[in-house]
């Protein structure tokens, strides 16, 4: 599993001209079924995406495409986590990297 950090940049400011594309970009990553949760980081930091199901390389890729990412807006941490237990709703992610 992997958290992926999309700490904001200088160019913060730009967000609002790529949100819509931001947005496509998680959509399609709900569809694509790597996707978990998104949500915001407090304090207006910037955001957070919770994967699964892929490899770190096709992970690394896919975040490469984030129009934010790719415009500066945010700088993006890919944090692995290794699942040792889970509450029994999310035994799916135990032996997913």
């Amino acid at each position: 599993m992997f958290c992926i950090f999309l700490r904001f940049s200088s160019n913060k400011g730009q967000a609002p001209q790529h949100m819509a594309e931001h947005k496509r970009w998680i959509d399609q990553g709900f569809e694509d079924e790597v996707f978990l949760a998104t949500g915001s980081l407090a304090g207006h930091q910037g955001g957070m995406v919770l994967a699964h199901n892929t490899t770190r390389e096709a992970l690394q890729a896919r975040v490469a495409l984030d129009p934010f990412v790719a415009e500066n807006v945010v700088e993006a941490e890919i944090a692995e986590v290794a699942l040792n237990r889970t509450d029994e709703r999310l035994q799916f992610l135990l032996g997913h990297a």
